[in-house]
């Protein structure tokens, strides 16, 4: 059975000590997350996807998320970067983009999810590319990034309601305030949730 796996917001402004809401230790995971995607198999592997936290300063400015944290990963900014070695990925494997304005990445109805190796393609709807992943026999996904507490946290949740089984293998992410251990056991006990 093969498995799918997303990356969260592994992004300058996020991953490394200048950036604009570095996450504390983060650029730590740089180098395990590049070697981590370089070794995968496309016989098991059924794509990866790379999520990236976006924002205007015009949009920002008004949101919720703009009363906590300030101005990060503005489109098309150095923040806004991922920090990872897309070209090591095996090119039998799809590589898929989904842009968000919000932390969960399951919360706006209009996301879709493109493929980055061919920016000309159809973008496809979000909950129809998971829906699917599903058809296609899918059941496992792999989950890193950052933050642990914050849009990995919405990822897992939202991928739990769809019924996928997550693992998230706990060197490969960071969070602010819980990191991953804490939150699996506070909030998906009895979820399809292995941290290892």
């Amino acid at each position: 059975m093969r498995s799918f796996v997303i990356v969260v917001d592994a992004q300058r402004d996020f991953m490394l000590p200048d950036g604009a809401l570095y996450v504390a230790g983060a650029e730590a995971l740089v180098a395990p997350l590049n070697a981590m995607l370089a070794g995968l198999d496309a016989a098991e592997t059924a794509g990866v996807l790379l999520t990236f936290d976006t924002h205007t300063p015009k949009s920002y400015a008004g949101s919720a998320e703009a009363e906590q944290f300030p101005l990060h990963c503005v489109r098309g900014s150095a923040g806004w970067q991922t920090v990872l070695d897309l070209a090591a990925i095996d090119r039998g494997i799809a590589l898929h983009t989904l842009e968000k304005g919000v932390f969960a990445m399951w919360e706006e109805a209009d996301v879709t999810i493109r493929d980055a190796r061919d920016r000309g393609s159809n973008p496809v709807l979000r909950d129809l590319f998971f829906d699917r992943l599903r058809a296609d026999g899918v059941d496992t996904i792999i989950v890193t990034g950052v933050a642990a507490d914050f849009c990995v946290r919405w990822a897992v949740e939202g991928l739990i309601e769809r019924g996928f089984r997550i693992t998230v293998p706990g060197a490969l992410t960071r969070g602010i305030v819980r990191q991953i251990d804490t939150l699996a056991a506070e909030e998906w006990a009895t979820a399809p949730v292995t941290i290892f």
